[in-house]
Order: structure tokens, then C-alpha cells, then sequence
């Protein structure tokens, strides 16, 4: 049964003017009680399936986001200040696939130490945020994403993230021997994983780098 045209005219219009992906609870409080979200939502995005821009699920929300075989006209080039260095790439993408993570546990998978500033410059990104204490001796402090990265990187949730054969079949992971990772040995190999052609490229000039460990198994301060 086809849902009634103003319902759908409401969800679209909320969904349209929002500037965040927006959550089935938060329409569902805007429409009549009783009306069925989620075949409203099913109505709409079969509605604009195929169009310039589509009706999408992103971070626990649905937001309107260009047809990705289009994306390529409509991308603009314009100049980028500064880009994630490699060093927080790799940190970023090892959060990803292994959170909620230690900082030993990163330095571990990734073979060397985590320099001054590459935590706090995807702090200040907001793609990455301080989890739960792990319950173990010193209670380390965890590292997790947000629902920024999800947004970001146009994933509904973590476990969308694409797979290691799946990344290497689209060119993403370069062919370095992986490190061996905490817990998912399979999802170890990950540098490359987030960004485009022209990222792996770019070089950051501001950000300090990482170092390798000193023979005591940490770098100098």
C-alpha cells in the first residue's frame, strides 16, 4: 500500500533541510503517530532511485546524496590547505578496523610509535574520539570514531567498512607486507584505505611524523 503523499512530502522536506543525516526517531516524531517510517522511507528512496541525487542511508540517518555515477562531474577542485598525513591515515584506519583501541595497541599494528600531535589532529577532524577505559592494569584510555566519520567517508556503520580483499580488488592497499594485527590478522594491511589517489600523493608539511621505537621500544620524547 502506498503511503500517503503528504507523509512523504513532509519526510522529504525534513530530510532535505537538515544539514545532518536524520535518525527514524527524529521523522517519526515529526509525522502523524502510528505512521510506518520505514515504508515511507522505502517508497521515498525507490521515489528517487536512479536520479541525480538519492535518498541514502548514512550514520543511523537518511540524508539526500549525489548518484555516485555523477560525482565526478559536479566535483570541484579547489585548494586544500593540509591533508592527513600517512602517519594519521594509518592511525585513523586502525581505530576503524580495531576499535575500541589502546595507543599501544595502534603503535603495535602500525611497528612504530604514534608522534606528538597525530591523535589530536584527527581530534580536531572530529573522525575519531576517546572511548571507555579498558579494564586492565592503568586502565588505558580506548580510541573510537564518531558518527563525523561515518558521515564522512558515507557509511550507515562500522560494519560497512569495506573488507581486506575487497580494498585490495580496488587498488587501496599497496602491496607492503601487512603488520600483524590485534585480534583481526585478515584487516591488518589498512594505510590506504580512506584515501583517494591524489591523498596518498599529498604530503603533509605541518604535522609531525611519527618515529621509529628507540631500542627500549618507544621513541624519545
Amino acid at each position: 500500500m502506498e503511503a500517503d503523499f503528504s507523509l512523504i512530502r513532509i519526510a522529504e522536506a525534513v530530510i532535505f533541510a537538515a544539514e545532518q543525516p536524520v535518525p527514524e526517531a527524529e521523522l517519526a516524531a515529526r509525522l502523524p503517530e502510528g505512521t510506518d517510517v520505514r515504508a515511507l522511507l522505502a517508497e521515498l528512496t525507490e521515489h528517487y532511485r536512479g536520479r541525480g541525487v538519492e535518498l541514502t542511508a548514512v550514520s543511523g540517518g537518511w540524508t539526500f546524496r549525489t548518484a555516485a555515477d555523477i560525482a565526478p562531474t559536479l566535483r570541484v577542485e579547489r585548494p586544500q590547505p593540509k591533508r592527513l598525513s600517512r602517519a594519521a591515515m594509518e592511525t585513523l584506519a586502525v581505530i576503524a578496523y580495531h576499535q575500541p583501541v589502546t595507543r599501544p595497541e595502534i603503535e603495535e599494528v602500525r611497528g612504530v610509535s604514534l608522534g606528538k600531535g597525530t591523535l589530536d589532529v584527527l581530534l580536531e577532524a572530529g573522525w575519531v574520539a576517546p572511548g571507555k577505559r579498558r579494564e586492565a592494569p592503568g586502565r588505558p584510555l580506548t580510541w573510537i570514531t564518531t558518527d563525523a566519520f561515518l558521515e564522512h567517508f558515507s557509511l550507515n556503520a562500522i560494519a560497512d567498512l569495506p573488507g581486506l580483499e575487497e580494498m585490495r580488488a580496488s587498488g587501496l592497499l599497496d602491496a607492503r607486507p601487512a603488520a600483524t594485527a590485534i585480534g583481526r590478522p585478515d584487516d591488518a594491511a589498512l594505510p590506504e584505505a580512506f584515501q583517494t589517489e591524489d591523498e596518498q600523493a599529498a604530503e603533509a608539511l605541518d604535522e609531525p611524523q611519527d618515529e621509529p621505537p628507540n631500542e627500549n621500544g618507544r621513541s624519545d620524547p
